[in-house]
Protein backbone atom coordinates (compact mmCIF):
# COMPACT_ATOMS: atom_id res chain seq x y z
CA UNK A 1 0.00 0.00 0.00
CA UNK A 2 1.15 3.39 -1.00
CA UNK A 3 -0.30 6.56 0.99
CA UNK A 4 0.12 9.94 -0.15
CA UNK A 5 0.90 12.90 2.17
CA UNK A 6 -1.97 14.55 1.21
CA UNK A 7 -4.08 11.77 2.35
CA UNK A 8 -2.89 11.29 5.61
CA UNK A 9 -5.40 12.32 8.40
CA UNK A 10 -3.80 15.43 10.79
CA UNK A 11 -5.39 15.89 13.92
CA UNK A 12 -4.59 18.72 16.71
CA UNK A 13 -4.91 17.37 20.18
CA UNK A 14 -4.80 20.26 23.12
CA UNK A 15 -3.54 19.68 26.07
CA UNK A 16 -2.64 15.84 25.14
CA UNK A 17 -2.41 13.72 28.41
CA UNK A 18 -2.68 16.99 30.56
CA UNK A 19 0.28 18.71 28.48
CA UNK A 20 0.50 22.06 27.83
CA UNK A 21 -0.25 23.63 24.19
CA UNK A 22 -1.94 21.66 21.55
CA UNK A 23 0.42 19.04 19.43
CA UNK A 24 -0.34 17.93 15.93
CA UNK A 25 -1.00 14.11 15.01
CA UNK A 26 -0.41 12.55 11.35
CA UNK A 27 -1.26 9.72 10.79
CA UNK A 28 0.85 7.87 8.50
CA UNK A 29 -1.64 5.16 8.97
CA UNK A 30 -4.68 4.21 11.05
CA UNK A 31 -5.25 1.54 13.01
CA UNK A 32 -8.06 0.17 11.00
CA UNK A 33 -5.36 -0.21 7.86
CA UNK A 34 -2.63 -2.06 9.72
CA UNK A 35 -3.12 -6.10 10.06
CA UNK A 36 -0.36 -5.80 12.59
CA UNK A 37 -0.74 -5.34 16.47
CA UNK A 38 -0.20 -1.59 16.26
CA UNK A 39 -2.57 1.07 17.69
CA UNK A 40 -0.87 4.40 16.40
CA UNK A 41 1.70 4.88 13.32
CA UNK A 42 1.63 8.56 13.10
CA UNK A 43 4.42 11.56 13.20
CA UNK A 44 4.05 13.86 15.84
CA UNK A 45 5.07 17.96 16.01
CA UNK A 46 5.28 19.64 19.29
CA UNK A 47 5.67 23.31 18.86
CA UNK A 48 8.33 24.92 21.43
CA UNK A 49 6.89 24.90 24.81
CA UNK A 50 4.29 22.59 24.07
CA UNK A 51 4.17 18.64 25.47
CA UNK A 52 2.61 15.98 25.75
CA UNK A 53 1.53 14.63 29.62
CA UNK A 54 2.64 11.81 31.65
CA UNK A 55 0.64 8.63 30.90
CA UNK A 56 1.10 5.16 31.33
CA UNK A 57 1.32 2.21 28.89
CA UNK A 58 0.04 -1.19 30.38
CA UNK A 59 -0.13 -3.80 27.67
CA UNK A 60 1.24 -2.05 25.09
CA UNK A 61 4.85 -0.59 24.59
CA UNK A 62 5.16 3.04 22.33
CA UNK A 63 8.30 4.01 20.75
CA UNK A 64 9.25 7.65 20.32
CA UNK A 65 12.38 8.29 17.65
CA UNK A 66 13.16 12.26 17.23
CA UNK A 67 13.52 13.55 13.74
CA UNK A 68 14.06 17.21 14.25
CA UNK A 69 14.55 19.03 17.06
CA UNK A 70 15.12 18.74 20.89
CA UNK A 71 13.45 18.22 24.16
CA UNK A 72 12.99 16.76 28.08
CA UNK A 73 11.39 13.04 28.75
CA UNK A 74 10.13 12.23 31.56
CA UNK A 75 10.90 8.17 31.02
CA UNK A 76 9.48 6.46 34.51
CA UNK A 77 11.22 9.01 36.61
CA UNK A 78 14.59 9.30 34.46
CA UNK A 79 14.52 12.81 32.92
CA UNK A 80 16.99 13.35 30.03
CA UNK A 81 16.92 15.16 26.97
CA UNK A 82 16.46 13.93 23.53
CA UNK A 83 17.55 15.21 20.09
CA UNK A 84 17.36 14.29 16.48
CA UNK A 85 18.49 10.36 16.32
CA UNK A 86 17.39 9.82 19.90
CA UNK A 87 14.74 6.93 20.61
CA UNK A 88 12.62 6.16 23.41
CA UNK A 89 10.85 3.10 24.32
CA UNK A 90 7.93 3.12 27.08
CA UNK A 91 5.88 0.10 27.91
CA UNK A 92 5.11 -2.77 30.88
CA UNK A 93 3.02 -0.03 32.81
CA UNK A 94 5.75 2.06 32.81
CA UNK A 95 5.23 6.30 32.02
CA UNK A 96 6.67 9.24 30.19
CA UNK A 97 5.82 12.73 28.77
CA UNK A 98 7.26 14.98 26.34
CA UNK A 99 8.33 18.48 26.29
CA UNK A 100 9.52 20.49 23.58
CA UNK A 101 12.45 22.70 25.13
CA UNK A 102 14.18 23.86 22.22
CA UNK A 103 13.18 27.22 19.35
CA UNK A 104 11.69 24.69 16.74
CA UNK A 105 9.27 22.44 16.17
CA UNK A 106 10.25 18.68 17.94
CA UNK A 107 9.11 16.21 15.45
CA UNK A 108 8.48 12.23 16.33
CA UNK A 109 7.66 9.20 14.60
CA UNK A 110 5.11 7.38 17.40
CA UNK A 111 4.27 3.93 17.23
CA UNK A 112 2.30 2.40 19.38
CA UNK A 113 2.75 -1.78 19.67
CA UNK A 114 -0.06 -3.82 21.91
CA UNK A 115 1.00 -6.34 23.46
CA UNK A 116 0.17 -10.46 22.62
CA UNK A 117 -2.01 -11.49 25.38
CA UNK A 118 -2.35 -15.45 25.10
Amino acid sequence: MIKKAENMEIEIKDQMRGGKGSVEIMHIFKQQELTGKARLCAKISINPGCSIGLHEHVNEEEIFYVIKGKGIVNDNGEVKEVAKGDSILTGGGAVHSIENTGSDVLELVAVILLYDNK
